[in-house]
């Protein structure tokens, strides 16, 4: 497959992005912090997904990797997600069904993300990313409240142990020290914003746990009460799946192929627009769409989980000073280094420090302003950030944005429906005009056709659609019946001013809409011949 690169948007390569304030021990600082943040949330994922830890992780260090390297949106961290690990739990689920073993499961997930990967990649080469500035506002404020109400809520899962909630003194102390980490992150900024708060925390935090002997748990702890080994690791290794190629296997994996690649897009997008208003910058949809289909597909050859953008993690690193691709890049190396090397450094680390650091992050990605504005912007809107809100936390992000979209669309449709207006009079030669204001679609054709008074109208009739212009099938359908109407009451009936693509429009359908075109002395939309209309003015 041919891509065309201007399609892509790209542009030079940069480590670092000294426009945005980004500087090399910033990006690096602020990689190692994330890179922190992502093993408990690849761990917790994969439990989710029903897969093993080291998957989760692999799937986070190459989503990292490519997706900093090739992405369209410099200092965004790509990971494994619980978005998409919601779906994949019941593919590795039917997936053991239909082979008949328990671990065949696995292999159809990452068949599926390969198809997957190749679907976005699709997408952005026929660079479909830029629909998602189709998204409304009020949408996208449902989407941010949702999705912090979904990340605050899988931080209670790690107020557990062995399955179990935490009680009494254990209880006592890892809410203090969430309290503490919350607190760090809060005044160091305060105080000095050349040292990343979160990486600060996270150290002071992790530092008075094991040098004061207090009992609480790590992420070597939550590893193992959830089933796991560790995270000792050696680097991914090529397997391509080993599942049978065919026509059932296809039609298993193409739905959750599909379903897992529009979740993917939809969130990483729509992070990839809010990373965009905090740094008051532009990344490229489409290329970002490109990136994350790479990323997925190198993910089912290389055996991990995949995912998408990670909005918490990408706060993280932006709130941290990470504005550059080394940003990611550095998060990603890191992670392979725990993996590879630093298992039992990064196993200390306290998850109340973790928990804390994506509490505050849960602060800062909520909507707060939504507050503000609820008696203050149309009821329809506020109806919609509630809805896609609701919808996030209860199923996932693509339906609720999905729902959304349409309803914001068809309260849109309806408003303008309501707007169609004809302003009539009859002029010196008993010619009666018509001069309509506002699109013609399909939603205001009965409203449009209560304008006309076809018994009562003289022989002439002229509609003037200067102030209006006729949009789709339905307009182009109710001006055809109108004017049949008219014809078959014996009178004449006269369009003008057409622009130019409404007579496109209007042409692709003149075997069904037969109409006497007024010839306009400026627009020339009734002469089929422009250049012949021209000569005759010459003349």
């Amino acid at each position: 497959m041919l891509l065309n690169l201007k399609n892509l948007e790209l542009k030079p390569f940069q480590l670092i992005d000294k426009s945005s304030g980004g500087s090399f021990k910033n990006d690096i600082l602020s990689g190692i912090t994330v890179a922190l943040a992502l093993v408990p949330e690849a761990v917790a994922f994969a439990f989710v997904a029903g897969v093993s830890p080291i998957v989760g992780l692999y799937g986070a260090f190459m989503m990292g990797l490519i997706t900093s390297i090739f992405g369209g949106r410099p200092g965004m961290i790509s990971g494994a997600t619980g978005a998409m690990a919601v779906v994949m739990v019941h593919l590795v689920q039917e997936g053991n069904v239909l082979g008949g073993s328990e671990s065949i499961g696995l292999q159809y997930l990452f068949i599926t993300l390969i198809l997957a990967g190749i679907f976005q990649m699709l997408a952005g080469t026929l660079r479909l990313g830029k629909f998602v500035r189709m998204i409304p506002h009020p949408v996208m404020m449902g989407f941010v409240n949702g999705l912090a109400i979904v990340i605050f809520i899988s931080q209670l899962g790690m107020f557990k142990s062995s399955g179990e909630w935490l009680e009494g003194s254990s209880l006592l102390i890892m809410i203090g020290l969430v309290i503490v980490t919350m607190l760090i992150m809060y005044i160091l900024p305060l105080i000095t914003k050349k040292i990343p708060a979160a990486l600060t925390a996270i150290l002071v935090v992790s530092i008075i746990v094991i040098f004061g002997g207090i009992e609480t748990e790590t992420v070597r702890s939550f590893i193992i009460s959830n089933g796991g080994e560790g995270i000792k690791a050696g680097l991914p290794s090529f397997n391509f799946p080993s599942v049978s190629l065919s026509l059932e296997t296809f039609q298993f994996i193409l739905p959750y192929a599909f379903i897992l690649a529009s979740i993917g897009l939809i969130e990483s997008l729509m992070t990839l627009n809010l990373i965009d208003e905090l740094t008051d910058s532009h990344g490229s949809g489409n290329r970002e769409c490109i990136a994350q289909g790479a990323a997925n597909t190198v993910n089912g050859l290389f055996g991990g989980m995949g995912g998408c953008a990670m909005i918490g993690q990408s706060i993280i690193n932006i709130k941290s000073g990470g504005r550059g691709r080394l940003s990611g890049i550095t998060a990603a190396l890191a992670l392979l280094g725990f993996i590879l090397f630093g298992s039992n450094l990064i196993e200390q680390v306290p998850i109340a420090a973790l928990v804390g650091v994506m509490f505050m992050v849960v602060i800062g990605t909520f909507a707060w302003s939504t507050f503000k504005v609820i008696n203050k912007v149309p009821k329809s809107d506020v109806l919609v950030i509630l809805l896609v809100t609701g919808l996030t936390v209860i199923f996932d992000l693509a339906l609720a944005v999905m729902a959304g979209v349409i309803i914001s669309s068809l309260v849109f449709a309806w408003e303008n429906a309501k707007r169609i207006r004809a302003r009539k009079f009859v002029d010196e030669f008993g010619v009666k005009h018509y001069e309509i204001f506002g699109p013609l679609f399909f939603g205001c054709i009965e409203l449009f056709n209560s304008k006309f008074d076809i018994q009562n109208d003289p022989d002439e009739v002229i509609i003037d659609f200067k102030e209006s212009r006729i949009v789709d099938q339905s307009a182009i359908e109710c001006v055809n019946k109108l004017t049949e109407r008219y014809l078959q009451n014996g009178k004449n009936i006269h369009l003008r001013h057409l622009s130019p693509d409404c007579v496109k429009l209007i042409k692709k359908a003149e075997k069904i809409c037969v109409v006497n075109v007024l010839e306009d002395p400026d627009y020339f939309v009734a002469i089929d011949n422009f250049r012949q209309a021209q000569n005759a003015l010459v003349k």
